[in-house]
């Protein structure tokens, strides 16, 4: 090591003592890496201010728990002893990126800007004050060894050409960090349909879904195209979601034996997956597959969203509360848990079930995975229902025995609010109040626990909130939740916490320069380089689209001071990142379901009723396009039934859209044709 080495070397030694700091982490993620020899540290003031004093750099260090190269990583290197010594010359920093997404859009845009890709794990060399000067994702041990010295050389020997590099970084991350031009197009009809026609063009006809592998579930995008085929009755997007739904479904991304969706195919035929499993991802899905079997009666869109909210329910489930993720690895191997060859299959099933169940799942000699081993898929429903869930079950108690993967016990607000919104929804599709029942008690518990002195935060771990803020996409989500849960129920809780929490991101998340911009963070956060504003829809809707959602929503159940507040910000917002739909609708899915809804008012349907069970309540959450206000309830119980009284002693929906409204109707057969939907 050259002299400059040994100086930092020496600064690492000063605090030699001061040992690992995560046993105490509110995040699984990051006691998973308490035993490691690295001095870890969890992204706090303490931890910035140890590497000002020491003149040291940062070395960042951001993953998850269900990420497959970073569990690699931590095993190659962070592990090891002699890797350990010579990071221990800086100050470590250990992020987890679903509790800190603030930190890792920061840092992975920086990664994106250098590399010119991103992933994780993300690995960052940071000055003391968090300015990034070199960037990279997974590096095997020989070249991270490598990276460390050549990183503690630059920084005693070219310190100058460092700050200049960080200086020259920071400034891009401003830059791209100046959002969307304005200027947009208005939200009307002719935009959204020009927005569906572009994604229509990017549709893999044959394979479902869209682009080239790897393929990830487009969910927002499938929601915002079941939305454009109520609006239009055009068969076209509706094709394209059965296409994809289909393949997805009867594919290895999806988990035959036990329901859920893994995070992406590797392949372009949905066959293989990347094993973990995600709590968005399936809340996500969830509410595709339950819209599609409302709209449609799909056998097996119907299927799918029952095993799918069977798996939140029976996997996921912490309490009232969901969980973050399943890991891709089983004892260190990935997809261990579910994959099998057809000699597998005879050993539980004998010889006869074995065979067919190899047919059945596609399970073959040479394998479509790894080691001459398969992953299930199910080309086609089997010729023998009962049969296959006689195999089924004897298969899923099979695995049950082979090594399981561990889960993410965190419960993350947004992904929570997700969920339960996708289960109030499927609720209705499915018929099902026990699944309204779970959103409504998870909707309770997440409140109860992350909302602390008025203000959310962003995660929990086994009962314990963490001191994490919650960002704009947790205040969004959960507020949309409630209000699907205050629609369905009409419990006065759900509605005043769901509007606490949208004046709380008008006040802390608005850009009060630029009308209709949001920041991820709020505006008394902890102060980064660059506070994120990102508009896209990525894995996730973005902060910004489910907040127009939410607002929009709340803007038809609320008093009128309130409603026209919230829906001069809804239409602000829309129309601040209309140029996404305009110029990349690919990446603007959930700005595209939104704004179906929002071209067509958004539909209002007011029951007036003095029972909860009306039929004429139950189809007007049946048949109503996805992104409509549905409520039920006597006259003057709410804003939407001011006035609005039953008809001749018979239950009658009133239907608006914005702010016109239809005579009213007292039959199914007539709410149908009005709302334009088959009965």
């Amino acid at each position: 090591m050259s002299p400059a080495g040994n100086e930092l070397a020496g600064a690492g030694n000063e605090l030699a003592g001061a040992g690992n700091e995560l046993a105490g982490a509110t995040s699984p993620y990051l006691r998973q890496h308490a035993d490691n020899p690295v001095h870890w540290k969890q992204w706090t003031p303490e931890a910035l201010a140890e590497a000002a004093r020491r003149d040291v750099p940062i070395l960042l260090s951001i993953g998850y728990a269900a990420c497959h190269w970073c569990h690699v990583m931590a095993h190659e290197s962070f592990e090891d002893a002699r890797v350990a010594a010579a990071m221990n010359a800086f100050v470590c920093i250990k992020v987890d990126r679903e509790e800190r997404p603030d930190l890792d859009a920061v840092y992975m845009n920086a990664t994106v800007a250098m590399t010119g890709h991103g992933g994780w794990p993300m690995t960052c060399f940071l000055t003391p004050d968090g300015r990034p000067f070199f960037c990279g994702t997974y590096f095997p041990k020989p070249q991270f060894l490598q990276l460390i010295a050549a990183v503690t050389e630059t920084w005693q020997g070219s310190r100058d050409e460092v700050e200049q590099a960080s200086d020259r970084i920071a400034g891009e991350l401003r830059r791209m960090s100046a959002g969307l031009p304005g200027g947009g197009p208005e939200i009307a009809p002719a935009l959204c349909d020009h927005a569906v026609a572009a994604v229509l063009r990017d549709e893999d006809t044959t394979r479902g879904g869209f682009g080239p592998a790897p393929k990830f579930p487009p969910s927002a995008l499938l929601e915002a195209l079941l939305r454009s085929y109520e609006r239009t009755t055009s068969p076209v997007p509706l094709g394209t979601v059965r296409r994809t739904c289909s393949a997805m479904a009867r594919g290895g991304i999806y988990d035959q034996l036990a329901g859920g969706f893994a995070r992406y195919s590797v392949d372009a035929d949905w066959v293989v997956p990347h094993f973990e499993k995600m709590l968005y991802d399936n809340a996500l899905l969830l509410r595709v597959y339950a819209h599609w079997a409302r709209r449609t009666g799909d056998p097996l869109a119907r299927r799918v969203a029952a095993e799918t909210a069977a798996f939140l329910l029976g996997d996921l489930a912490d309490g009232p509360m969901f969980t973050s993720s399943l890991d891709a690895d089983a004892a260190g191997v990935e997809g261990s848990t579910y994959a099998w060859t057809p000699g597998q299959l005879r050993d539980v099933l004998g010889t006869d079930d074995g065979d067919w169940a190899a047919t059945v799942f596609d399970v073959t000699d040479a394998g479509t995975f790894e080691h001459g081993l398969s992953v299930l898929q199910l080309p086609a429903d089997p010729d023998d229902w009962e049969r296959f869930e006689r195999v089924r079950a004897a298969l899923l108690a099979a695995r049950a025995a082979r090594p399981q993967p561990a889960r993410d016990d965190k419960v993350v607000t947004a992904w929570n609010g997700l969920a339960i919104t996708a289960l109030a929804e499927a609720a209705v599709a499915l018929d099902d109040s026990q699944l309204l029942e779970a959103a409504r008690r998870c909707a309770e518990s997440i409140v109860g626990l992350h909302l602390v002195d008025g203000r959310l935060r962003r995660a929990s771990l086994g009962g314990s909130v963490g001191e994490s803020a919650a960002i704009l996409e947790d205040y969004a989500m959960l507020a949309t939740g409630l209000l699907t849960v205050y629609q369905l129920t009409g419990e006065q809780r759900s509605l005043t916490h769901a509007t606490t929490l949208l004046d709380l991101a008008l006040r802390h998340f608005a850009d009060p320069d630029r009308p209709g911009r949001w920041f991820d963070t709020a505006d008394d956060a902890e102060q980064l380089m660059v506070r994120p504003a990102d508009p896209v829809d990525g894995a996730t809707p973005s902060g910004a689209s489910t907040v127009a959602e939410a607002l929009l929503t709340a803007a038809h159940l609320v008093d009128a001071e309130r409603a026209g507040r919230y829906g001069e910000a809804a239409a602000a917002t829309l129309l601040a990142h209309s140029a996404l739909l305009a110029r990349a609708p690919r990446s603007a899915g959930h700005w595209l379901a939104v704004a179906e809804a929002a071209v067509r008012g958004p539909l209002q349907v007011a029951v007036a009723t003095a029972d909860p069970q009306s039929d004429l309540l139950a189809a007007a959450r049946r048949l109503a396009p996805g992104g409509s206000v549905v409520v039920g309830g006597p006259v003057d119980s709410m804003p939407l039934l001011a006035g609005r009284d039953r008809v001749r002693g018979a239950d009658a929906a009133y239907i608006c859209r914005g702010r016109v409204c239809d005579l009213p109707v007292t039959g199914v057969a007539e709410l149908a044709e009005a709302l334009g939907v088959p009965v």
